[in-house]
């Protein structure tokens, strides 16, 4: 796209594109995974030993969730299948097309005990992972921290192959330092005016998420929440509309993907489950009102963008759960595909602040697809309250009376008050290995 388009336009694009990606499994076991893939990549025989040490809010979103095509949970046969059979450079894909043998590998690591995991403190970083991989005597050390895929350092045999010196990148150029200034209603203009083949890339979201959908309604992954909505529909306890069609398919993604279904989602912010959030309302909704292309690609870009917009404001990994601010960024894309401005969009989005602010993350799980329902539900009943122009007010708890003061008012919750509340769940968790 043209920088002469508009300058404001392209950081949108870059911002999008950075944070929205495809990733197999639970973004911060993979984060683990990819750093022993990595350190295995340097080695040159067979993985005899693996220590890894990880920061206590990646050890609480790795506790529970079952690591694709494994049918294990935890981190430990993340950071086995990671060394055995991982492909370094697929990034948050990293265990895709990962063989039987090297998963008959990783379980025989696990079973004689040469694989642990331990908590990093102190730790200054909220997403860190350290793993050091062993072939006989040979050794390599490789350090994530900052992001999951943010390799900092790379050792092997003691000597340093890279220190990642990162420049402090000018705010001007930071697409994400650039969105955070931005406004909803910027954000809103940019998705109605921008060009439709700069953002026809988005699409990819709707065909990676459905996919997983699908899968979720056909299998038996994780709670099977979504099929479970499908079958009591059938029977007559679940209504036949757009709203039940929403939580259903949306849940069914998320089940699928906590199950450890082998298929990749379309992540956002480093979440596949905030991804799922961002984008099944809107395809539904888009389907229900027959849609083209082009405009499903507009609600999809808002949808994503706004989550983005949202989430860049709260920690990576914090004791709010992001489902209920992806919800918000679908609500956004949902009311638009319904003929709602921006006036529309900002009171849903108040809406679900005065809904949902008070969820609680408490680790990477098969119930995380609960929350996904609850945050889904939350958005569509914003959204028909909005369309009717009704909405949680500024009168009312968190919520100001404009949008941007709201969204402010919740993540600094997240950023102060729930620190202390995330630190409880980590001790509450860590008791129960």
């Amino acid at each position: 796209m043209s920088e002469q388009t508009n300058p404001l336009w392209n950081h949108f694009i870059r911002a999008v594109q950075e944070e929205v990606k495809p990733a197999l499994g639970c973004t911060e076991p993979i984060s683990l995974a990819l750093a022993c893939a990595t350190a295995a990549e340097l080695l040159p025989g067979k993985v005899t030993k693996i220590e890894a040490w990880v920061s206590p809010n990646l050890m609480k979103n790795g506790l529970g969730v079952t690591v694709p095509g494994t049918g294990m949970v935890g981190l430990p046969i993340a950071a086995a299948l990671g060394a055995t059979g991982g492909h370094a450079q697929a990034g948050l894909e990293v265990l895709k097309g990962a063989s039987t043998e090297a998963l008959a590998q990783a379980k025989a690591l696990l079973n004689t005990g040469k694989v642990q995991v331990k908590l990093q403190e102190p730790c200054d970083e909220i997403l860190y992972s350290r793993a050091c991989v062993y072939a006989g005597d040979a050794s390599a050390m490789v350090t994530i921290a900052g992001g999951h895929t943010r390799i900092v350092e790379i050792l092997c045999q003691g000597e340093t192959r890279f220190i990642l010196d990162e420049q402090p990148q000018n705010a001007d150029s930071d697409p994400l330092a650039v969105l955070s200034h931005a406004t909803l209603l910027q954000i809103i203009e940019f998705v109605e005016q921008v060009p439709f083949e700069a953002i026809r890339f988005i699409l990819q979201a709707a065909q990676l998420n459905d996919a997983l959908s699908r899968e979720g309604l056909s299998g038996n992954w994780g709670l099977h929440i979504g099929a479970t909505l499908h079958k009591q529909r059938s029977r007559g306890w679940v209504a036949q509309d757009v709203g039940s069609d929403i939580v259903i398919r949306t849940s069914a993604a998320s089940d699928a993907r906590m199950g450890g279904a082998v298929l990749p989602a379309m992540s956002n912010s480093g979440s596949g489950n905030q991804g799922i959030t961002a984008t099944l309302p809107v395809v539904v909704v888009a389907e229900h009102i027959q849609a083209d292309d082009e405009k499903l690609a507009r609600a999809l870009m808002l949808s994503h963008l706004s989550a983005i917009y949202i989430h860049y404001q709260l920690p990576r990994l914090s004791a709010l759960c992001a489902a209920t601010t992806a919800g918000m960024g679908s609500a956004a894309g949902m009311a638009w595909l319904m003929g709602g401005g921006y006036q529309t969009i900002s009171m849903a989005i108040s809406s679900m602040i005065g809904d949902v602010s008070g969820m609680i993350c408490d680790g990477a799980s098969n119930s995380c697809a609960m929350k996904v329902s609850t945050s889904v539900a939350s958005a569509w009943k914003a959204v028909m309250m909005a369309l009717d122009d009704t909405a949680v007010t500024g009168n009312e708890g968190i919520v100001a009376h404009n949008v941007e003061q709201s969204i402010a008012n919740l993540c600094a919750l997240a950023c102060r008050s729930m620190q202390a509340t995330d630190k409880q769940i980590i001790e509450i968790m860590a008791s129960k290995v």
